[in-house]
């Protein structure tokens, strides 16, 4: 229950941002929008299908080379299938992908998921310093609109909220250790038992961890980190050629990643926040802001909808590539 309430909560954020977002458009510029939306290049979506269809596929070859110094080698198209039905369920419940792609390796491919979980976390931890050279990039080439956008981010915000939920968060924390000490005490035998196994698996998922330090190709690990980097700042670039009006620079394209690769993390893939600090980032550009609007509601749609047809088709395919395979 807990869970579900976070995911709707989370869930709750986005559709709020869409309904906040779509409130800023004037009266009068509503017109506008409609109209960048039904102009729309839709032709767009097919270079940008390949971009992102190919940064997946990078994906899945860095993941194996992370996966070689623990002693797996899985295969590639099951690797790539699982990366695809992650996002797929990413989509839905965040984070859970993360878990479900290790949990289909591990039973197409006989590895144990809680090592592979490990190699996750340090593939998240890479792609975290990745977004971070992106917004250093992003800084050098347009720093007035890096400092206006975080301002704006900042304002977002109040103080007094902050100072609610540290309150809370220190009386939930109180209840929760006082919580696990009646439990220690009235269960400690059948939690001697649990605490192996949760040992057994953390032991796993740090050896998973540690694989990323000793891998054999470091180049082709960074080159891979690159591409698909580098392929979601050109689809970012190509799409805004979909509307008119939002085409840009580079560096404009720069900063667009960096800003909409936090409201993919805010919200469940991204919903409402994506197309909103997109179109906040335009502004900054001197782009109107319902057309940057128009431009990160269509760049999002694109990705979930590439997202729906890859993760859907992989969920077909992969039990019939396996069973072909026996």
């Amino acid at each position: 229950m807990g869970k579900f309430l976070k995911i709707a909560f989370f869930f709750l954020i986005g559709i709020l941002l869409i309904w906040w977002s779509l409130h800023q458009i004037p009266a009068q510029e509503w017109e506008k929008f409609t109209t960048a939306l039904k102009t729309t290049k839709y032709w767009i979506v097919f270079p940008v299908f390949i971009l992102l269809s190919f940064s997946h596929l990078l994906r899945a070859l860095r993941w194996k080379l992370i996966m070689e110094p623990l002693g797996y080698k899985p295969s590639l198209i099951n690797t790539f299938l699982a990366v695809l039905i992650g996002y797929l369920a990413n989509l839905a419940v965040p984070r859970l992908g993360e878990v479900l792609k290790c949990t289909i390796l591990s039973k197409y491919e006989k590895v144990p998921a809680e090592k592979i979980v490990g190699t996750i976390v340090a593939e998240r931890a890479f792609d975290v310093l990745s977004l971070g050279i992106v917004f250093l990039f992003a800084l050098v080439l347009q720093f007035n609109v890096i400092e206006a956008g975080w301002q704006q981010l900042k304002a977002m915000s109040t103080s007094n909220a902050a100072d609610q939920s540290n309150h809370y968060f220190i009386y939930a924390v109180v209840m929760v250790g006082l919580v696990l000490v009646l439990t220690f005490f009235i269960f400690r035998k059948k939690l001697q038992k649990t605490i192996l196994s949760i040992k057994h698996i953390f032991q796993g998922i740090w050896e998973g961890v540690i694989s990323a330090t000793k891998l054999k190709k470091h180049n082709l690990f960074f080159l891979y980190s690159f591409g698909i980097w580098f392929m979601y700042l050109t689809a970012t670039f190509i799409g805004l050629y979909g509307t008119s009006g939002t085409e840009s620079s580079f560096a404009t394209a720069i900063s667009c990643l960096a800003y909409a690769s936090i409201g993919m993390i805010i919200t469940p893939g991204g919903i409402g926040a994506y197309a909103y600090l997109m179109a906040k980032v335009l502004e900054l550009n001197g782009v109107e802001y319902t057309l940057g609007l128009a431009n990160g509601t269509v760049q999002w749609f694109a990705q979930f909808l590439i997202i729906i047809v890859l993760g859907g088709v992989s969920l077909i395919v992969l039990p019939i590539i396996n069973k072909q395979v026996k």
